[in-house]
């Protein structure tokens, strides 16, 4: 089977055709979604209804019946609810300073604290000039550390609309603990960063690379809009036979649209003006407030020094507490079920004998990947004669008949030059498995989205989400693990605010859907380490016990 179909349109064509599509679809409000094409028009018609750009011609779904998103989803407005920063953020005097920013307890300390119980605290933003701010919209994260203990856990920031904020942090671990608090971005930061999202139409674009019979090449400016490529010759257009969704290149000087055969990133745009670039200056940025709380002491309870987790075996299905977890000894304790470590390469090989893991995504999850290689001598790489960075890669012990497989999703996709051919939909792999007990998924999705609006992220679940819920139709004891976004970026195109909206469509896309879910971001915001998108070793190996305790639950 074809997966790509390839056909040009002139750029009037495409203008006309979206214009169409648009007053056919134009609806005062959508109830239910049912299908990709109705997703994308919702999202951009009801979240922000001063957007009044046209969009390309939809994708047709490839699964009609079960693409629809649940009940929930559709309400894209409330689930990406921020509060607004008012007027136009123009005095940067006047947006929030992490450094005259406070926090103080809510009640009076006390000599101890009992473990299991809750540490509350107030925050009061100020601007550069010391004055509280009236309005709400921070992006605020807190956290209780005990570092001696290497343990850490996230707080809650609850957003009062008026400038100030409660702080909730759980106290799961007896001995010294000290509140944390850092400004990730000001409210006119979160400000210059909606409004990105909302009126930009892409913040990079991409590149492909044509190549004729002779070896000749083109490269052309490629991106999720066929309006976004700049050319008023021609534009290719290609549609995934398995997702639906499309791609559009500018058309080559001389060669044909089928002729495409590479793909790497292209340019980061400039969105921002100079006053929008302070704002989110690293000065300003992801900075520690000052200590507002000595260190507290949190005293045994029944001789016990830690919150255990629940008794229950890890299993898909199961709801996730705030906070999912914390860390103790540098050793995840889950929150929502019985959590195992896998210190050794042996407890690993027998939790993974007679099974093939299929990881699918990002680089975050080629972590995973590398780290089972690089701690299981016993996984043997296979040479697939890929490229590294977007796969195949494959790792197999043939005694114990384990397989690990990791590749990237399909475009859009900010890489080196790749092989077109080499990039399939996360659709189109799940589409080809059978499933059953031996066989788990992971699916990383959402870092490469965060330079598009929330529409092409949308657009992308609903089929992943289809092809998921097929999966499971025709073999129920398939594991399908879900890896959240994880901190990490601090700018215009992958800040943590974006990774927040990302993280919140991902739940709700899987919520009614029996798969389990690794929370990254609370899980690389929880200790007193530098935020990355790539995080370090301690974060991945508890990351893959995780995935491994629903792997192996008892």
């Amino acid at each position: 089977m074809r997966v790509l179909v390839t056909y040009q349109m002139s750029n009037k064509q495409l203008q006309a055709s979206t214009d169409l599509f648009i007053r056919q679809f134009k609806w005062p409000r959508i109830v239910a979604v049912a299908s990709v094409i109705a997703i994308c028009i919702f999202y951009i018609g009801v979240s922000w209804p001063d957007r009044a750009v046209p969009l390309p011609p939809g994708p047709r779904p490839a699964h009609k019946s079960s693409g629809s998103l649940p009940q929930g989803f559709s309400g894209l407005t409330h689930l990406l609810h921020w509060p607004l920063t008012p007027g136009d953020g123009g005095d940067l005097l006047a947006s929030t300073s992490p450094q005259t920013s406070t926090y103080h307890l809510r009640s009076p300390a006390q000599t101890s604290y009992t473990l299991g119980g809750y540490l509350e605290a107030i925050l009061i933003a100020r601007d550069h000039q010391g004055r509280p701010k009236a309005h709400g919209g921070d992006l605020f994260r807190a956290q209780l550390l005990g570092p001696d203990l290497k343990a850490g856990v996230p707080g809650d920031v609850t957003d009062l609309e008026n400038g100030t904020y409660l702080l909730t942090l759980p106290l799961l671990w007896a001995g010294q603990a000290q509140v944390q608090v850092r400004l990730i971005h000001s409210s006119e930061a979160v400000g210059v960063l909606r409004g990105i999202w909302r009126d930009q139409w892409a913040t990079v674009d991409f590149t492909g690379y044509f190549r004729g019979p002779t070896g000749y090449e083109e490269t052309v400016t490629c991106n999720v809009n066929p309006l976004l490529i700049g050319e008023e010759e021609g534009t290719c257009h290609y549609r995934d036979e398995d997702s639906g969704e499309l791609w559009f290149c500018a058309r080559p000087p001389t060669l044909p649209c089928d002729s495409l055969v590479g793909h790497s990133s292209g340019r980061y745009w400039n969105v921002t003006t100079p006053h929008e670039e302070a704002l989110l200056a690293r000065n300003v940025t992801n900075k520690t407030l000052p200590q507002g709380i000595p260190p507290v002491w949190v005293a045994q309870e029944n001789n016990r020094s830690l919150v255990l987790s629940p008794a229950q075996p890890c299993r898909p299905g199961i709801p996730a507490p705030r906070p999912s977890g914390f860390y103790h000894q540098n050793v995840w304790h889950s929150l929502s079920c019985s959590s195992r470590s896998f210190s050794t390469a042996d407890s690993i090989l027998r939790c993974l004998a007679g099974h093939v893991v299929h990881m699918m995504g990002d680089s975050t999850v080629r972590q995973w990947w590398e780290y089972l290689r690089d701690t299981v001598p016993a996984l043997k790489p296979v040479d697939l004669h890929a490229t590294y960075h977007t796969g195949p890669l494959m790792a197999v012990d043939t005694t114990r008949a384990i397989v690990l497989h990791w590749r990237t999703h399909s475009w859009p996709l900010r890489s080196l030059r790749t092989p077109v051919a080499a990039l399939h939909s996360v659709v189109r792999e799940l589409g080809g498995l059978a499933g059953g007990p031996h066989t788990v998924v992971v699916l990383s999705l959402g870092a490469h989205f965060t330079t598009f609006p929330p529409s092409i992220f949308v657009q992308r679940l609903a089929g992943v989400r289809a092809a998921v819920a097929a999966l499971l139709a025709r073999e129920p004891g398939t594991l399908v693990v879900i890896k959240l976004a994880n901190t990490g970026y601090k700018s215009v195109y992958g800040s943590d605010w974006f990774t927040l909206q990302v993280n919140r469509l991902l739940r709700a896309a899987f919520v009614d859907l029996r798969v389990a879910f690794v929370d990254a971001w609370e899980m690389t915001s929880s200790l007193a380490l530098p935020d990355s998108i790539h995080p370090g070793r301690c974060i991945v190996r508890n990351e893959v016990d995780f995935l491994l305790s629903h792997v192996c639950p008892t």
